[in-house]
């Protein structure tokens, strides 16, 4: 990871830093260091501090995210002893002490914030968690995930969040639990959490759920939180979510329910304001229901992921028999690409197990929620549900916001339009998930029925998801087309384009006009030798 990561220009930050100055902004920084714990690794931390610190004394503060400043091997330790967990956590904080250190030596008002973000956030995890508080220097000032790992129920079944959502409030009980540890030794708390964007639906530039972001800024208010990092990698601005945080983040500010009627009219106009203000609504309770958590391609690139019925061809270099490992090619630390469908990381596709040895769709709904339970027990049918009961709920609220945009002022049209455009991109991201996961589990369910009218059936209900599925990219495209910021996410740039969803459409043709037609044939030859 060291070696992926690109290199700065400390003119460039040296320039940052000074114009920021001249607006009273502070700027924060990372520090990349893989620590070993041994004398010579501990002094050249304290020589890369020094000479970062002679070119940049007055910088705010430096981020120590495990995802670049570790000790010996990167990970989150799920499942690891307790007595490994506490041996890195000693180490790691040792670590983050020689930061603070170096950095108060020169300038004493420095904020040095570590933040241990990927080591294991379930909710049983909470007293390891309290542990990393209780190492850490006391002049450093822990910067926390705030709802990572939150639990939450579906249909009685325990699930918790796999990485930065909006489903959830907050904050997480491991995050809780470290507040407590930090107040006790009488910390600051600083705290990672997603104010107008989210990992959950990343590549849409803002998620207007402002009902739902309003329980959580008011939820940081009431812990106490003294600083906030609102985004790490995901988000556009400006837009009207930004404008609220702002306020919110004011004391005596106007009541929040004034302030949204204000932006309502502002994007709509005054007669749209209440229509917009219950679209508002239904959107945030579309969210509330979504079970789908964290990076994932569902919340993702769903629009842009194809529905495959059989193994495509290959589009990229392959090392299926090379002495490279081919799946850690395909990984986090490798080219990160899946050679049938190359337009985004690995990880953003959604591809099946074509030895039908595992359902991929189950396994995928399994992990997006957290949720651990017996094979005996099918979680996909209540991930789908969840998912079509959210994209209803958008489907009532846009009802209102396109009926406002269309009779809102000729001044203000085009930018209403353009709020419409995001609400519905959102919906056929929801959709698109569930339709994905809905065909695989009926791929497989169909390549093991022997009964032929049960198999037609099948068949059947996979031929009106695949139309479906070709009316909604054709959308995903024209919004696509239109409005250059839905797509993109900042840790990977595009994670589909209108390029790779024109070469989505030209697949799920042919998939439809030439893959099912060719699956029905076989099925009834297979009848007819039968008989």
């Amino acid at each position: 990871m060291l070696f992926l990561t690109r290199r700065q220009d400390p003119a460039r930050l040296r320039d940052v830093i000074d114009r920021a100055a001249r607006y009273g902004l502070k700027v924060y920084a990372p520090v990349i260091y893989r620590y070993m714990g041994t004398p010579e690794s501990e002094e050249g931390l304290r020589l890369l501090m020094r000479d970062i610190l002679k070119n940049f004394p007055d910088i705010r503060g430096y981020i120590l995210l495990t995802e670049g400043f570790w000790y010996k091997q990167w990970g989150g330790y799920h499942g690891a002893s307790r007595e490994i967990v506490e041996d890195w956590a000693r180490n790691w904080s040792r670590a983050v002490a020689v930061v603070a250190e170096e950095c108060h030596a020169v300038n004493p008002a420095i904020e040095v914030l570590p933040w241990e973000y990927n080591i294991d956030f379930r909710p049983q995890n909470a007293d390891m968690k309290r542990y990393f508080i209780r190492q850490l220097p006391a002049d450093s000032i822990p910067l926390l995930t705030w709802e990572n790992g939150k639990s939450f129920e579906l249909d009685g079944m325990q699930g918790y969040l796999r990485d930065y959502s909006l489903n959830q409030i907050g904050p997480a009980e491991v995050t809780e639990a470290q507040m407590d540890e930090a107040r006790q030794r009488g910390m600051k708390v600083y705290s990672k959490a997603d104010a107008f964007a989210s990992w959950q639906y990343g590549t849409i530039p803002y998620l207007p759920f402002p009902y739902q972001w309003q329980e959580r800024y008011e939820a940081l208010e009431k812990h106490g939180v003294n600083g906030t990092l609102e985004s790490w990698s995901s988000g556009y601005t400006p837009n009207f979510m930004t404008h609220l945080r702002a306020w919110a983040c004011w004391t005596g500010a106007p009541p929040f329910e004034e302030l949204l009627g204000a932006h309502a009219a502002r994007y709509f106009g005054t007669t749209n304001r209440d229509r917009v203000l219950q679209a508002w609504k239904h959107f945030s309770e579309a969210i509330r229901l979504v079970p789908d958590t964290g990076p994932n391609f569902g919340t993702n690139n769903a629009v842009g992921n194809p529905i495959f019925l059989q193994e495509p061809p290959l589009r990229t270099v392959t090392f299926q028999y090379s002495w490279t490992d081919f799946d850690k090619w395909k990984g986090y630390l490798g080219a990160q690409i899946n050679p049938c469908w190359p337009f985004t990381v690995t990880r953003m596709v959604f591809y099946p197990d074509f030895t039908n040895q595992t359902n991929a769709a189950e396994n995928y709904a399994r992990g997006a929620t957290g949720v651990v339970v017996g094979p005996e027990t099918k979680l996909l049918p209540v991930f789908l549900k969840y998912l079509r009961r959210a994209a209803d709920q958008m489907e009532r609220g846009l009802k209102l916001y396109r009926a406002a945009a269309l009779e809102s002022p000729e001044a203000k049209r085009e930018q209403a339009v353009r709020e419409v455009v995001v609400a519905e991109q959102l919906q056929r991201m929801m959709q698109s998930d569930a339709a994905i996961l809905e065909f695989e589990d009926l791929r497989l369910q169909q390549e093991a029925e022997q009964d032929p009218g049960k198999a037609t059936a099948l068949l059947d209900r996979m031929e009106a998801l695949l139309r479906e599925e070709i009316e909604r990219t054709d959308l995903a495209l024209l919004a696509a087309s239109r409005d250059s910021r839905l797509g993109f996410q900042f840790e990977q740039d595009y994670v589909y384009t209108p390029y790779s969803l024109r070469e989505k459409l030209e697949l799920l043709r042919e998939t439809l006009d030439t893959q099912m037609p060719e699956r029905r044939q076989n099925l009834n030859q297979s009848v007819t030798e039968t008989k």
